[in-house]
């Protein structure tokens, strides 16, 4: 792609264009581009299963995502950094995600896998609350302060090809931004360079031991089990 298709790109409405670059990933191994571009919070390394029946074609190495979706219970934050960009109390968290995920129209690129960025992240065991009625207004203490729901903005995006051992990068421009094109070729520039530096081993420290302590307690849980086995006998019981 040339500024000139991005131009084209950009004047057809899409808010969203992958601007590529490609190369060979021969001295790195996907762990090590991780080490190298991403070894700090909300990345990822996304990697497919290694042998067995089935060998996995990319893996997918997310670099840091300032943008992301928070949601406890009912509420919802996006999140630029440390700010909240945006908040929602008492919605559906669920058709938040699919709501913001209509605001980016988003050009396609020949040649790069299904999966080439957007929203990544989790969906807690609780937000299927959301989804079954009957569950609606049973909300449980939240005794660990972690969201429901976190997905990251993923708009840059490491990919490599296991099979042909080629590396792309992959940074999504927004062309009302000024300078939109420049900016993201130099930002390929700036993360080809840091794949030419030596890796990084962080160093690692013993952690002191932490007493476990149970929030159940074990007749709770032992009448719990005792409960679970009964709504098996009588089925009556979908997971547990």
């Amino acid at each position: 792609m040339n500024e000139s298709e991005f131009n084209r790109l950009a004047g057809q409405g899409y808010n969203r264009i992958p601007v590529v670059l490609e190369t060979f990933a021969d001295l790195d191994t996907p762990l090590s581009i991780y080490l190298k571009l991403s070894h700090e919070p909300y990345t990822y390394l996304l990697e497919s299963v290694q042998g067995g029946e089935r060998f996995g074609r990319y893996s997918f190495i997310g670099l840091a995502s300032p943008t992301r979706i928070a949601a406890y219970g009912r509420d919802v934050l996006v999140l630029n950094g440390n700010r909240i960009a945006e908040r929602r109390e008492d919605c559906d968290p669920l058709a938040f995600v699919a709501e913001f995920m209509g605001r980016f129209r988003v050009a396609t690129r020949e040649g790069l896998p299904r999966f080439c960025g957007g929203l990544v992240g989790y969906f807690g065991y609780d937000t299927v609350r959301n989804i079954e009625p009957r569950l609606a207004g049973a909300a449980k203490a939240d005794d660990l302060g972690t969201p429901d729901i976190l997905l990251l903005l993923s708009e840059e995006i490491a990919i490599v090809d296991n099979l042909s051992g080629k590396l792309t990068l992959v940074v999504y421009a927004e062309p009302g931004v000024p300078g939109a094109w420049q900016k993201a070729r130099s930002r390929l520039a700036a993360l080809v360079e840091r794949l030419r530096a030596p890796v990084e081993i962080p160093t690692e420290t013993p952690c002191a031991g932490v007493a476990a302590e149970s929030g159940f307690g074990e007749e709770a849980f032992k009448r719990a089990v005792a409960r679970a086995r009964q709504y098996i006998v009588d089925g009556d019981i979908m997971q547990v």
